[in-house]
């Protein structure tokens, strides 16, 4: 589904639609997330295969012996192009771990939008997109009407784990045999960093030319500037570390709580009725920050892994992100980017802030599924007095005394934390 925004004025003759990356795994995710999170603790698991649209040839020669039935050559997603015109493509990483490298070989692109946020156009060759990451771009077909290449979008085997972690649609334009398959080259770019990519040619800081083929944050900036508070009401800091809870099992921690829920007492209920402290109940990670109106969460990830941390309810500003400790300074305030999923490096830090515009209890985690499965995850409740005055729809309210009649006679197997 495509939602079209009231003031949206940007040019282009094609809409491509929704072009969805995913990393693929042969086992089911519940068997998955036992592994994971179970006893002996597993290590993460690596995908099978890496789709754009759903579709990608698989390698049959990966397959243990006994394993499932593989069909060889099953195919790639086609697109089209017509020469001269300008293309929309809505990228989205939809996948359960891997971090995706997105390019059109022999092309460049404009990004116009991350996470549904309008941004000011720049030219890029690669994009970059974490779990849950959204980026819209335009592209100009510049080649011969009888032209056809490839998209890619690959699995970085620096910061995920893949198997296989190279996709490949085909692109063809108007005059093109679409029963050959493109042999276009590949575009180069710089694979070394667990975020957004700096430039080969210029890999420091600004000033940038136009054409820099980077996807760096420097260069992100929202194309209807909303000003982030210099210094916001409260300040928050989280520590994301990994290790054994009290009984064995690898979780996740934020400020050394790691989250389980309890599908019979979900907080934002609780919060409605007046209930907004839990102190037995720590493992719900509840930050309660009252009648402030803005919050800053300064991250710090103690652990070498990345994590796609996302806020719901929200869009956050983006001050800052990088490797080690943050300095205190902020990327191009006071117009920030803006979005709701950002990556945070390996032990690394980010920084966001939002307005607390919008009553409620609102979930931040890793977008990495398990990751939140593991426990990464925190509540953050804003006006708990505005809350109480929200009305629960009547379809919610029923769903809730259904469930409660259901787990009075069965039991919930909750093998993770419960998202």
């Amino acid at each position: 589904m495509i939602i079209h925004g009231p003031h949206e004025n940007l040019f282009y003759d094609k809409d491509l639609g929704p072009i969805m990356l995913s990393d693929w795994y042969h086992d089911e995710y519940f068997d998955i997330v036992e592994k994971v999170v179970g006893l002996p603790p597993s290590p993460p698991p690596f995908s099978d295969n890496n789709l754009i649209n759903g579709k990608m040839s698989y390698d049959c020669s990966l397959i243990p012996a006994g394993g499932p039935a593989c069909t060889p050559n099953a195919g790639i997603s086609k697109f089209s192009f017509t020469s001269g015109k300008v293309h929309r493509l809505r990228l989205i990483n939809s996948g359960a771990e891997g971090l995706q490298r997105f390019t059109i070989d022999g092309h460049n692109m404009t990004v116009v939008a991350n996470d549904f946020v309008p941004v000011v156009p720049y030219t890029t060759n690669v994009v970059t997109l974490g779990i849950g990451q959204r980026t819209d771009v335009l592209v100009k077909a510049t080649m011969p009407p009888n032209s056809a290449v490839f998209m890619r979008a690959n699995i970085t085997q620096k910061c995920s784990t893949a198997n296989q972690p190279n996709a490949v649609a085909a692109i063809y334009y108007e005059n093109a045999d679409n029963t050959k398959t493109p042999t276009s080259k590949a575009t180069v770019f710089d694979d070394t960093k667990c975020g957004n990519v700096r430039s080969l040619r210029c890999p420091y800081f600004p000033p940038f030319t136009a054409d820099d083929p980077q996807d760096d944050l420097t260069k992100t900036k929202p194309l209807f500037p909303f000003p982030a508070l210099q210094n916001a009401a409260v300040t928050q800091n989280i520590d994301i570390t990994l290790g054994p809870n009290a009984t064995g099992h690898t979780v996740w921690f934020m400020n050394n709580e790691s989250f389980r829920g309890n599908y019979d007492h979900p907080v934002f209920l609780l919060a409605a009725v007046g209930n907004t402290s839990y102190p037995y109940d720590p493992q719900w990670n509840v930050y309660n920050f009252n009648n402030n109106a803005s919050v800053r969460l300064i991250v710090n990830n103690k652990v070498g892994a990345l994590h796609p941390m996302h806020l719901h309810g929200h869009n956050f500003f983006v001050l800052a992100e990088g490797t080690g400790t943050w300095d205190g300074t902020i990327t191009n305030y006071p117009f920030t980017n803006r979005r709701d999923v950002q990556m945070v490096q390996p032990n690394g830090y980010l920084v966001v802030q939002y307005d607390t515009d919008n009553p409620g209890v609102w979930p931040f985690h890793c977008h990495i599924a398990w990751h939140v499965s593991g426990g990464l995850y925190v509540n953050l409740m804003e006006h708990p007095d505005a809350i109480q005055q929200k009305s629960v729809p009547q379809v919610v309210a029923q769903t809730c005394r259904d469930w409660s009649d259901y787990t009075g006679h069965f039991v919930v197997d909750q093998i993770d934390s419960g998202l």
